[in-house]
C-alpha cells in the first residue's frame, strides 16, 4: 500500500509567512491534486511552543539563520515559526485537507528541534509516524511540501531508515536554498530513495 505524505504546508512556509519558501504556494495545486491518486494521506505540521530553542529571538545576540550548537547538534536559528494554536501554524486555505486522515505534530519539545516527521533532530523521541504506517500495511511512501531542503529531506532519510520505499515528488516540492536542495537529492538517491514528478503518478 502506498501513502501521500504532505509535510508543513502551513502559513508561516508560504510567502508571506514568517519563514516563507519561495513560490511556496506553487506546489499547492499539484498537491491537490497528488491527493486523488492516494487511499491514504497524512500531513505533518510543525507546532512549536514560544519559547522554542530554535528560535533566535530565544537567544539574545544571535541573529536569525546563525548556527549553534544545541544538544551537540548544529542548530540553524530561525525566525519564530509555526507557534502552536497561531494563524501562522495553521495549514494554508487552499491546501484541500478532505482526504487527510490523521496530521503528526513536531517541534513541541522546546530543547530540541523536529525536522523529520518521524523523530526529533537527536531520534530521542518518535512521532509514532512510522508504527502508524505499519500497523495499516503501508510500504511505499510519496513526500511533498515544505521545505525540500529540510524537513522534507529529513523526512524522507528516516523513512529510508525505517524501511520504507521512499519517494520525492520534485514539483510538489519548494526548497529554502536550491543549492542544498540539490546536495539533498544526491543524498536521498544513494540511501535508496527516489525522485520522480507528479506526472509519473497514474
Amino acid at each position: 500500500m502506498k501513502a501521500l505524505v504532505i509535510i508543513d504546508m502551513q502559513n508561516d512556509f508560504i510567502p508571506g509567512g514568517s519563514l516563507a519558501v519561495a513560490d511556496g504556494d506553487e506546489i499547492l495545486p499539484i498537491i491537490n491534486e497528488l491527493q486523488n491518486k492516494f487511499d491514504l494521506v497524512i500531513a505533518t505540521q510543525d507546532w512549536h511552543p514560544l519559547d522554542h530553542s530554535s528560535f533566535a529571538i530565544n537567544h539574545p545576540g544571535k541573529k536569525e539563520f546563525e548556527i549553534l550548537k544545541l544538544n551537540e547538534i548544529d542548530q540553524v536559528l530561525w525566525p519564530v515559526h509555526c507557534v502552536q494554536n497561531s494563524e501562522g501554524a495553521e495549514f494554508h486555505q487552499e491546501l484541500n485537507s478532505n482526504k487527510i486522515e490523521a496530521i503528526f505534530r513536531k517541534g513541541t519539545n522546546k530543547e530540541i528541534d523536529s525536522y523529520s516527521g518521524f523523530y526529533d533532530n537527536a531520534h530521542l523521541k518518535s512521532t509514532g509516524l512510522a508504527g502508524y504506517f505499519k500497523d495499516k500495511g503501508v510500504s511505499t511512501l510519496y513526500f511533498c511540501g515544505l521545505a525540500a531542503d529540510y524537513c522534507v529531506y529529513f523526512s524522507i532519510i528516516d523513512a529510508l531508515k525505517e524501511g520504507f520505499e521512499a519517494i520525492l515528488i520534485e514539483d510538489a516540492t519548494k526548497a529554502i536554498s536550491q543549492e542544498n536542495f540539490e546536495k539533498a537529492k544526491i543524498e536521498i538517491l544513494h540511501a535508496g530513495g527516489k525522485i520522480i514528478r507528479s506526472s509519473d503518478l497514474t
